[in-house]
């Protein structure tokens, strides 16, 4: 296992509360990304597909669309695998995520599942996908997220009395107790031991306390994950999400963050579904 000692070392110590930010996302790929072994860029890579993901429903929508700049590929990469793919080609794993390739094959060649939006079929196969990687933390954390978004998902659309099955993402045990259990608990006290957390952080009303509260529970986690990882690709992996957190709440202020939420909630209610920024 490569050993980071002088990059760790060299890292701003961050906190939620953060208001200022002398690096970004944008910059660890710049700056520490080419330091890391290939083993450990490919874990590094796991978090920069999320900005992929989005890029490729934004370019399956509209091919000439503006692409977020932090991802794994360039826009000319994307609409090049969008091409081969859409004309039934097969792609390398090496060159291209075999669930990305999958999802967008999907999107060309068999019907979408009734009820089933594309960013949550993207959504499952993205995080089947990063649970499979061999780095424990990783995958744990991966595996730890779509429980805390799948509950939250529940306990919201059975607040408002819809149908919560079609909602969940994933295919885990606690995916299937999500769609199919009518216990208050949904029968996942024994098995996720964070619920009754996730239960009162449901229940604030106030909308961006409450993200804020969801944020701390992520937080508290990976610091408790990676207590005794000092100068390991985890604790880099580890400060690669707390800098993003932080760059989303700075770039939200109060009002903002409010209006996002219930525009959420509106479209929750309205549309029966969960829009991609729940995700």
């Amino acid at each position: 296992m490569s050993k980071y000692y002088c990059l760790v070392a060299g890292l701003p110590r961050l906190t939620l509360e953060d208001s200022k930010l002398s690096y970004t996302v944008a910059d660890f790929k710049e700056e520490i990304y080419p330091s890391l072994s290939d083993a450990d860029k490919r874990l590094v890579d796991l978090f920069y597909l999320q900005f992929d993901n989005a890029n490729i429903l934004k370019l399956l929508k509209d091919k000439e669309a503006a692409i977020d700049l932090r991802g794994n590929f360039s826009a000319e990469e994307l609409a090049d695998c969008i091409s081969q793919l859409k004309e039934g080609d097969k792609l390398s794993e090496r060159s291209f995520p075999s669930y990305l390739s999958t999802f967008i094959s999907e999107y060309f060649h068999a019907p979408a599942e009734e009820g089933v939006m594309h960013e949550n079929r993207l959504a499952a196969l993205y995080y089947a996908y990063a649970m499979k990687c061999k780095n424990s933390f990783v995958s744990s954390w991966f595996a730890f997220n779509l429980t805390v978004n799948n509950v939250l998902v529940a306990l919201t659309a059975r607040k408002y009395k819809m149908d919560i099955a079609p909602m969940i993402v994933g295919d885990t045990a606690v995916c299937e107790a999500l769609r199919t259990s009518n216990a208050r608990d949904f029968g996942l006290s024994g098995e996720v031991d964070f619920l009754d957390q996730l239960v009162k952080i449901s229940e604030t009303e106030e909308l961006v306390e409450r993200e804020k509260k969801l944020d701390q529970l992520r937080w508290n986690w990976m610091e408790d994950a990676t207590f005794f990882n000092y100068f390991t690709v985890e604790r880099l992996f580890v400060f690669l999400l707390q800098l993003e957190m932080i760059e989303r709440w700075i770039s939200l202020d109060k009002e903002k963050g409010n209006q996002l939420f219930r525009s959420i909630i509106a479209t929750l209610k309205d549309e029966v579904q969960i829009p991609a920024e729940f995700r």
